[in-house]
């Protein structure tokens, strides 16, 4: 790699090698076990809207300062938990024990603009594993773990460049459903992330029981600070796609582990920058990570869908940034990872796994909402 943006470097069959490389990150679903500046809006925004009128409510998010947002992640159960309490939860058995949930399944009846029929969905592409040891390229991605209501259970994420502090991010880009119930639900607890989990193997075919806690978190495991996702998500989100999914993203701050004054960033080797606003005949070859943990998967592996086709559009909301999908098998414990490509010739994170039905996945467009949400996010410290 010749900058911190990196690509992952793996063997490659004839048949792939002339796929542009691209990094694409572990997605995991979280699983129990059982352009232009954000215009000046009032102070009042948040009090004077009727939470009853949701329809109302979601109008107004684009109008939000940065004030704004950090007033309403703060109604909204993103309220800070104590760091040692979340390092301490989660010990050996719990990490052994957290299952990856079904990813979402997509709900094509609900499809609009094209309708379903019209919709030219994407072939089934096979997930391949990467080779032990990983990269160290591949650090940036990495498994997230949550406490739901109902257990413990993972996701993946990606660590993101962080524009106000280059070269020392502690951002990491997941899924709304990974962190969040959605409708008529809560935020998660005890929220952590693993970057390079089972880089070594140590856990593979069935070997997790005798692995140290270093060959689950070689690079440490994170804790988070604080999260935001789209408040379309909090007020919408089901367990089946819909047009919330199409706002189905989140932005994590993590800080170190006990012992370690580096940022994330430095820790894994570099950070991967977001293309919002990316249009999808613009996306060249897409790939997604993840770790999928349904059958045929094990939830320990790293394994990866290479798509040679341009991401597929579709919506369920007309209003709203398109979902993209693309060709690939990955099941339950996908979710929330990074999609990839390239752009100006270094490799970016344009979308994350939110639903799909075991022939394709589908994630949300980066549009004009989620820039500002990060933004806003960047200036809440």
């Amino acid at each position: 790699m010749t900058d911190q943006h990196r690509t992952p470097r793996r063997a490659r069959t004839a048949a792939t090698a002339a796929l542009v490389t691209v990094l694409a990150v572990s997605t995991a679903a979280c699983q129990s076990q059982s352009p232009s500046p954000v215009p000046p809006a009032a102070s009042s925004t948040l009090e004077s809207v009727e939470l009853s009128d949701i329809q109302d409510y979601i109008a107004k998010v684009p109008s939000w300062t940065a004030d704004d947002w950090s007033k309403w992640a703060s109604k909204n159960g993103f309220t800070p938990e104590d760091i040692e309490a979340v390092r301490s939860f989660w010990d050996q058995k719990k990490l052994n024990d957290a299952k990856g949930i079904d990813t979402p399944k997509a709900d094509t009846s609900k499809v609009r603009t094209p309708t379903a029929q019209e919709v030219d969905f994407p072939r089934l592409i096979r997930a391949k594993p990467q080779p032990h040891p990983y990269d160290p390229d591949t650090a940036v991605v990495g498994k997230i773990l949550v406490q739901t209501g109902e257990g413990t259970g993972h996701c993946s994420g990606t660590v993101v460049s962080d524009p106000g502090n280059p070269g020392r991010s502690n951002l990491v880009w997941t899924a709304a459903h990974c962190v969040h119930g959605g409708k008529d639900g809560k935020a998660f607890k005890n929220l952590a992330f693993i970057p390079a989990f089972n880089r070594s193997g140590a856990l593979s075919n069935g070997k997790g029981a005798n692995a140290s806690d270093k060959d689950r978190s070689p690079l440490g495991i994170w804790v988070s600070q604080k999260m935001y996702v789209m408040p379309q998500w909090t007020k919408e989100g089901l367990h089946y796609g819909n047009a919330a999914s199409q706002f189905d993203f989140a932005l994590v701050r993590v800080v170190p582990p006990k012992g370690t004054t580096r940022s994330l960033e430095e820790t894994v080797g570099g950070s991967v920058p977001i293309w919002f606003n990316a249009a999808p005949e613009d996306i060249a070859s897409p790939s997604a990570y993840g770790y999928p943990a349904a059958d045929p998967f094990d939830g320990v592996e790293l394994e990866h869908c290479d798509s040679a086709p341009k991401p597929t559009p579709f919506v369920f909301d007309r209003s709203r940034p398109p979902m993209l999908s693309i060709g690939c098998n990955m099941t339950g414990g996908s979710s929330g990872g990074g999609w990839f490509t390239r752009r100006d010739g270094k490799v970016v994170l344009f979308s994350n796994t939110s639903i799909g039905n075991d022939i394709w996945l589908a994630g949300p467009n980066l549009g004009a909402d989620a820039k500002r949400m990060f933004e806003a996010f960047l200036q809440d410290k």
